[in-house]
């Protein structure tokens, strides 16, 4: 089978990025991208396309090559999944807030709802792919409601989770470790084979993995929980070396020496956030759990358990420094996205940090080069722990880094953006309450420079002088 044309239901992290690289390197397909969300897909069709939704290095670029030509945004939902052959869902799946599994299960109505509209649309035979993180097995729950509540067609089932990550997605799109495709090679080896086709228009074959749809589904949470523990291990060890004037930097470039063990995901920090991390341990621990198998369960948990601990620390730490009170001080953020190269805040270690930070009466001053007022101030509501009064009454927003920091009586690095350490860190210095202080909860400054200029450094792991 041929594809060539592929509708995509979410517009989001994964779907706008994953179908402007298909659209790209499949001038042959026409792809829909479909959101209910009119504001975000009028987004993806600003006329200025530095305006997309979604900050990506490099997305701009291709959403401006391929848009208006065979890659296109609408809330036409029903008109695509009619006239597509192959669609991805590609909806969000939160960890549930009510009933059985709450705080810790995958929350998948919006996966049912997708999969009950493609069944209720749909007259002729599609291949649907789950491209949402998902709990195992939940193809199968999907192929019963496409068999039994649609129009007699016949559905191919897909898994081809994403392993991309943020502020690297472009890149992780153009050039992956692999992609990862599940199906059930008895009586759907042709939909395998025609997603197989799509991805080999710019990925080496030997790339492609093809499996089980439970090996598949399960492959994503595994590989995020993997990377999670790598996190929550390395910012464990940080406060060991705190304790025994060890550098945690020093650590981790000699434990990552180690080829059995590798460099990546050992930068100590004050601790991951992200759509993905903490979501996905919490499932794989509800999985766990369901099966009976506690202890399993809470090997994962700790990990989740270890990240908390450590954005409390780094908390705590801040308040301890400053003589044991922040009350009416001003805590100047740089940073509030999870990582840099994205304006993703989704689990920021920024919102708990200004949680803990308000609730012992200190000024909170913010500044993002890529989040906006709106979406800061959505975050801290959306923790329900204060009034949208209380929020505006202790948190301002900057657009420049130095009116940020002006008369604070220390920072507070939250993210790792590049162009922190390019800053007039002297110019900073002079107009800051001193004694000044910082606090670089990613290690991206030079300690012996900031010591040097007079501020009162702190650094995650014990990089301190």
């Amino acid at each position: 089978m041929k594809i060539t044309s592929i509708c995509c239901i979410g517009a989001g992290y994964v779907g706008g990025p994953t179908m402007a690289i298909i659209a790209q390197k499949c001038p042959h397909i026409k792809v829909t991208v479909v959101d209910l969300n009119e504001e975000r897909i009028a987004a993806w069709n600003d006329d200025d396309v530095n305006n997309i939704p979604i900050y990506e290095p490099g997305l701009s670029d291709l959403v401006a090559e391929a848009r208006g030509k065979n890659l296109f945004f609408s809330t036409e939902v029903e008109k695509a999944i009619d006239e597509a052959q192959m669609i991805f869902i590609s909806v969000n799946t939160p960890t549930k807030t009510y009933g059985l599994g709450k705080g810790m299960a995958a929350d998948l109505k919006y996966i049912e709802l997708c999969a009950r509209q493609i069944a209720a649309v749909a007259k002729e035979n599609k291949i649907v792919v789950e491209k949402s993180t998902l709990p195992v097995r939940t193809a199968e729950a999907v192929k019963n409601i496409l068999d039994n509540t649609g129009n007699g067609v016949q559905f191919q089932i897909l898994s081809n989770p994403e392993f991309l990550a943020e502020g690297t997605a472009v890149q992780d799109l153009l050039n992956p470790d692999r992609v990862l495709i599940g199906g059930d090679a008895t009586n759907g080896q042709e939909a395998i084979d025609a997603l197989v086709e799509v991805y080999a228009n710019w990925v080496p074959r030997e790339k492609i993995l093809t499996t089980n749809l439970w090996s598949s589904e399960l492959s994503k949470l595994t590989a995020n929980a993997f990377l999670a523990q790598r996190v929550s291990s390395i910012n464990a060890m940080s406060e060991l070396c705190e304790k025994t004037g060890a550098d945690i930097n020093e650590l981790s470039k000699a434990i990552g020496m180690d080829s059995r063990i590798g460099p990546k995901f050992l930068k100590a920090s004050v601790g991951f956030g992200g759509s993905c991390f903490q979501k996905d341990i919490l499932n794989l621990v509800y999985i766990a759990k369901t099966y009976g198998l506690n202890k399993v369960a809470d090997y994962w948990e700790q990990v989740v358990i270890m990240n908390d601990h450590q954005k409390r620390r780094f908390s705590n730490n801040i308040v301890q420094t400053l003589y044991n009170t922040v009350s009416g001080k001003k805590i100047a953020f740089l940073g509030w996205a999870f990582k840099k190269d994205t304006n993703d805040t989704r689990e920021s270690a920024a919102i708990n940090v200004s949680d803990f930070l308000l609730n012992e009466q200190a000024k909170i001053a913010v500044y993002d080069p890529r989040v906006k007022e709106k979406q800061i101030i959505n975050d801290l509501i959306y923790l329900k722990s204060r009034s949208l009064d209380d929020i505006k009454k202790g948190v301002i927003v900057y657009d420049n880094p130095y009116e940020v920091c002006r008369g604070a009586h220390a920072i507070a690095i939250l993210t790792e953006w590049d162009e922190f350490k390019e800053y007039d860190w002297q110019k900073i210095y002079d107009n800051m309450q001193k004694p000044a202080f910082v606090f670089d909860g990613r290690n991206i400054l030079d300690a012996k420079k900031m010591t040097t200029i007079g501020f009162v450094f702190n650094a995650i792991g014990g990089a301190n002088e």
